[in-house]
């Protein structure tokens, strides 16, 4: 079994852009900044044949190149917030792409999260906070409404394999897979 997920992995000015929004928001626990990415499909604990299979797909998809950004910035977890993250700016190529490798995946046989898919940059996991810090960690999103990053291009994905250490995961890289340029 191998932990495994497929992304997008970010430029250094929108992971630069990404921290200052870290800094500025009270969490407990932020995701280190080299680990910071847009997951597009969470293979899970997938059988060796599956991710095989899964990556035979993966490698022969035909996706030209697109450029997307991040907006606003929100929390999971309702009244118990649990992640903080920064959103995606709606973007019709990246949910049909989405679409097509959580096809692949499922094709593949890798056990698939089947929560829908919100696009979104993770910038930190915490326990739900005391009441008096959650308010204060929703007004600094609140207030983080207003995040934009300029766009980018996508050239490429990333299929990354996911070890968990009791601080945080530790992610390595096993394929990227190129984006046809936009013609």
């Amino acid at each position: 079994m191998i932990r495994a997920f497929l992304g997008i992995d970010l430029p250094l000015a929108v992971r630069g852009a990404l921290q200052v929004q870290q800094f500025l928001l009270p969490m407990p626990r932020k995701v280190d900044p080299e680990d910071l990415h847009l997951t597009l499909v969470f293979l899970g604990d997938c059988p060796e044949i599956a991710l095989e299979a899964a990556h035979e797909g993966f490698d022969a998809l035909r996706e030209t190149q697109f450029s997307i950004s991040l907006q606003g910035l929100g929390l999971f977890g309702k009244d118990k917030p649990r992640v903080a993250w920064a959103g995606v700016a709606p973007s019709a190529p990246l949910m049909r792409l989405q679409a097509k490798v959580e096809t692949i995946a499922r094709r593949a046989g890798c056990p698939l999260d089947e929560r829908k898919f919100v696009p979104h940059v993770t910038l930190g996991r915490f326990s739900p906070p005391p009441p008096a810090d959650a308010m204060r960690l929703e007004r600094a999103v609140a207030l983080g409404q207003a995040f934009r990053t300029d766009p980018w291009e996508v050239a490429e994905l990333t299929l990354w394999r996911s070890h968990p250490t009791a601080k945080a995961p530790r992610y390595e890289v096993l394929v990227r897979y190129p984006l046809a340029p936009a013609a």
